[in-house]
């Protein structure tokens, strides 16, 4: 039993005594009215609410501009069965974030951290995480991104700590 708390006290030290990780930066600015429209996933951190039981595949996240100044959140996937699985949610902008950190919720009260911390400057990819590096996607325009750009938005990953040997890359349909 003392072994077991002295291991424990030990190990808590450690974490303790852990070097910080500087916090997660965004982009400086995300103009929203060009982020609009459907991205398609190309891969992601595992999750529990897109890797449960049912799966996610052939993922797309359509955002729409609101009058309200909110924005549309509409997930779409197909779970393990080829049945579609929708999720309605809105978002609103951190104040001071240029638009780059929002904040989305799917079931009221409970608001998650959406982050662009990466975004390419024709908005053609975007990479979206979490502060807590716990959430990560990789976002295209089109079902397939091209190699030397989805290792830059990996990198731009890597660069701020999260797990990327983790990801998962999300089947997509193949383009027209």
């Amino acid at each position: 039993m003392k072994r077991a708390l002295v291991a424990v006290l030990l190990l808590l030290g450690a974490c303790a005594t852990a070097p910080d990780r500087p916090p997660v930066a965004t982009v400086p600015q995300v103009d929203l009215a060009r982020y609009a429209g459907t991205w398609f996933e190309i891969a992601r951190l595992p999750n529990s609410f897109q890797d449960g039981p049912r799966g996610c595949t052939h993922t797309t996240a359509t955002y729409t501009p609101r009058p309200d100044g909110k924005v549309g959140v509409l997930n779409r996937c197909l779970d393990d069965a080829g049945a579609p699985r929708l999720a309605e949610g809105e978002a609103y902008v951190v104040e001071g974030s240029g638009n780059a950190k929002l904040r989305v919720s799917f079931f009221w009260p409970f608001y998650g951290d959406y982050w662009v911390i990466g975004l390419d400057p024709g908005y053609r990819w975007a990479v979206v995480g979490a502060p807590g590096r716990d959430y990560l996607w990789i976002l295209s325009r089109r079902p397939v991104l091209p190699p030397g750009e989805y290792a830059e938005a990996v990198g731009i990953a890597a660069a701020q700590g999260f797990p990327v040997t983790r990801l998962r890359p999300t089947p997509q349909e193949a383009p027209p």
